[in-house]
């Protein structure tokens, strides 16, 4: 591709030993690629930097509609000669709808790319959203929604963040609700498409064998002709707040209770972010984890139980979610309270936190092993740091995490007063008030 159509071809190399390579085409659109010589393999996706957080509450679900609508046909193409091509060159085509972003991509044979690369920005580019597809895709979306409403591992999140970020986007469901989903027609999804699939709004990444200057000439010549549009950002509304709450449903036909207890916690790129994941991977990280080993271990209250951080781009959350029997759910909150407690009240020592670094960094190292990761990388990098970061440069910001960091974090997070709990199950009579959540 001529120099003179780009407006900006940047290496990366010297920041990272990864050879990665950006390059923003004329109307706005990123095209991120990793070269990965070894691989036979390539994996590539378009990714709109926008999700169901960025939706009204009227047309809440509209971009998960959105992702699978794209597959029911193109100008070009019917459903099932997507299909057929992509079985065709043995390639794995998948989406996903999350709360910032929505994600079209496929893997391939390298020897693949270019068929690959053309059935993927036909579906980004040329959706026809036909009224009978539409309507059809309703009754399987409606019947998705029924699917997660069985599920109690599914449900109980649902209860807790929609109470949590009360009154905010980010508090509703990703798939909708069954009015919204039925009340979508096809004007309404193609202004919405419009407003998305924006260059300025989309991140083209890939990783495996490849050659950046003949991949990038590849997807200008089909992304080249999106017009830049509108030169403003889609707009944000400012971060949430979170609502401390005790939420109890009672559903007597669940043997088990499942529970959710979490607290607000820093953005995606605070600068604490890694003593933050340190402390979470401390308390309910993994099988040597303090309330795995407390709460399953010495006292066999639960078969499952953890805590997980969801980091945003202005906010987060840190959870821990259970499943026990009715009868052990208050001892369970008990126990879940004294190591709270405990992390604030004593600096953890080197070796536990040592541990815990040697855990991160391995499952950073091996998280990395494959091209899908690896764009994947590329695209969430370039969304909210707008850089890449090595490895080097990750493991010493790791290391640099102290005892004392990790207490700050957990007085600074675990606060009584910014806490909240969903339960879900057959709870019979009881009652939880915020003396049983004071840490």
């Amino acid at each position: 591709m001529a120099a003179s159509t780009l407006i900006e071809d940047i290496r990366l190399t010297r920041r990272v030993p990864r050879s990665i390579r950006k390059t923003v085409l004329p109307n706005g659109l990123i095209v991120l690629t990793e070269s990965m010589p070894h691989l036979r393999s390539i994996s590539m996706g378009a990714w709109i930097a926008s999700g169901s957080r960025d939706e009204a509450s009227e047309i809440n679900g509209l971009s998960h509609f959105l992702e699978h609508m794209v597959f029911k046909g193109t100008t070009t193409r019917s459903a099932r000669q997507i299909a057929r091509e992509v079985d065709t060159i043995g390639g794995n085509l998948d989406a996903f709808t999350g709360k910032e972003t929505i994600c079209f991509n496929i893997k391939v044979l390298d020897e693949h790319t270019s068929q690959a690369l053309d059935v993927l920005s036909d579906l980004v580019l040329h959706p026809t959203f036909t009224p009978e597809d539409l309507d059809r895709e309703k009754g399987v979306i409606l019947e998705e929604i029924k699917i997660d409403e069985d599920n109690p591992d599914y449900l109980v999140n649902e209860l807790f963040t929609q109470n949590f970020w009360r009154g905010d986007a980010l508090g509703r469901p990703i798939l909708g609700t069954r009015k919204t989903v039925s009340s979508f027609d096809q004007a309404t999804l193609f202004n919405f498409y419009r407003d998305r699939f924006a260059p300025r709004n989309i991140i083209f990444s890939a990783a495996g064998n490849l050659e950046h200057e003949s991949f990038v000439a590849e997807v200008a010549r089909r992304f080249g002709e999106l017009a830049p549009g509108s030169s403003q950002p889609i707009p944000r509304r400012e971060a949430p707040v979170s609502t401390p709450h005790i939420t109890l449903k009672r559903k007597k036909a669940l043997e088990q209770v499942q529970l959710c207890l979490g607290v607000p916690a820093p953005a995606i790129s605070h600068p604490d972010r890694y003593g933050i994941y340190l402390l979470n991977s401390i308390l309910g990280g993994g099988m040597s984890s303090r309330l795995f080993q407390t709460i399953r271990e010495d006292q066999g209250l639960a078969y499952s139980i953890f805590s997980e951080i969801s980091p945003f781009r202005d906010t987060g959350s840190l959870c821990i979610y259970a499943g026990v029997a009715v009868d052990n759910t208050r001892q369970t909150m008990e126990l879940t309270m004294r190591e709270l407690r405990r992390l604030k009240q004593e600096a953890v020592s080197a070796g536990e936190l040592g541990r815990a670094k040697d855990q991160l960094k391995s499952n950073m190292v091996m998280g990395l092993e494959s091209g899908s990761s690896r764009m994947a990388n590329l695209a969430r990098q370039q969304m909210y740091f707008g850089r890449f970061f090595g490895v080097e440069e990750i493991t010493s910001e790791i290391e640099a995490v102290t005892p004392e960091d990790i207490q700050r974090l957990a007085r600074d997070l675990f606060r009584p007063e910014a806490m909240a709990v969903a339960l879900l199950g057959n709870l019979g009579e009881m009652k939880v008030d915020r003396s049983d959540i004071d840490c």
